[in-house]
């Protein structure tokens, strides 16, 4: 896969201006909060800002032990990024190199194939069943050659999610010297409790990464962050620079994660608004599987119809995502965004069926 140009880069952002109106204001294809972050968090962002001239924490001490409390997890075995895509960049680089194969799944997050390529390692696919991952399937394409196994639970961008008990089934089927990367970037929106994976941290041989730009809302904070065994993590962090939080997004990530409470509003709002949306979609005749996650895949006909229900719903200033890069050509992903974003939208498409 080759790695993404200068020119490559300026052209997705010309395509951002053009097509999202800059990064200024929501849209359907950005997987972002329809709500602002907590306004304890945006407080602190704003107090910590006069605090510029100092380099922030590269501990992330304050950060690691709100995350600690709130999840229940020890504050040893965290790790902070910019964001979880700097964790599972750091971590391939880490532990995959030429001749090793990263093993992901049909539709697991393209980030993590990029971070395969730019280290030279192979990243391999295994089939997913209905839009969700299949730990057999996984199973079945381990080679000699794996160094890393990665999941997306839930997905992205299906959104669903596979049981905990089938993640803790791939690690005792998987060989010791397999490092198991299991990104939960939307499992703040899962309903199952996390503590039987975080426990597999304690194997030496699995990573549990979560983010803040989802539920947080603070994606353009940039703020991740992962439960590493001490000796990954050791390798991990020879990857990363050393200040790399900024000290107005550590101070907002502080506050939003030791806000607890607006955080699991921000899930109900949102989950009542996805699901509203879905089960009128498939009210109308769409096939939409059950989300974890807060957005909707939307599946067509064929290709030409998603083609065409995207065409048109940007001739409404709605820009929802287009899922080729997945091979979903039938597919579009639909963030949840502010409830009358989300009402046109449905007007469209329910239109488009000719209802």
């Amino acid at each position: 896969m080759p790695l993404k140009t200068a020119a490559h880069i300026e052209a997705m952002s010309a395509f951002a201006l053009a097509n999202f109106g800059g990064y200024d204001r929501p849209t359907l294809a950005q997987n972002e909060s329809a709500f602002p972050p907590s306004p304890k968090a945006i407080a602190a962002g704003q107090e910590a800002i006069a605090r510029s001239q100092l380099y922030p924490d590269p501990d992330w001490t304050a950060l690691r032990e709100a995350i600690a409390q709130a999840y229940g997890v020890e504050r040893e075995l965290i790790l902070c990024g910019a964001g979880s895509m700097d964790l599972i960049s750091c971590t391939i680089a880490a532990f995959a190199g030429p001749g090793d194969e990263v093993l992901g799944t049909a539709y697991a997050y393209n980030f993590a194939a990029s971070a395969a390529a730019r280290v030279d390692a192979a990243y391999v696919k295994a089939a997913e069943q209905d839009f969700a991952v299949s730990v057999d399937s996984i199973l079945a394409a381990v080679t000699p050659a794996t160094r890393i196994v990665f999941v997306c639970n839930p997905g992205n961008p299906t959104g669903t999610r596979i049981r905990n008990a089938e993640l803790l089934r791939l690690r005792a089927a998987l060989r010791g010297d397999v490092l198991l990367v299991i990104d939960q970037a939307y499992g703040e929106f899962d309903d199952q409790d996390a503590r039987a994976v975080f426990a597999l941290v304690r194997r030496d041989d699995t990573v549990v990464l979560r983010t803040l730009s989802k539920a947080y809302g603070l994606a353009g904070a940039r703020v991740g962050w992962g439960l590493f065994p001490p000796a990954i993590a050791a390798e991990v962090r020879k990857m990363q620079n050393s200040n790399q939080v900024t000290t107005p997004s550590l101070a907002m990530a502080v506050a939003a994660v030791e806000d607890q409470a607006y955080m699991r509003e921000t899930v109900a709002r949102t989950a009542g608004i996805r699901d509203r949306f879905a089960d009128n979609l498939r009210a109308v005749g769409y096939d939409v599987p059950e989300s974890r996650t807060n957005f909707v895949l939307i599946r067509f006909a064929d290709a030409a119809a998603a083609e065409a229900a995207e065409k048109t719903l940007r001739g409404a200033d709605l820009i929802v995502r287009s899922l080729g890069g997945y091979g979903l050509t039938d597919c579009l992903r639909a963030t949840v965004g502010p409830q009358e974003m989300m009402d046109r939208a449905l007007r469209i498409l329910t239109d488009m069926r000719g209802l």
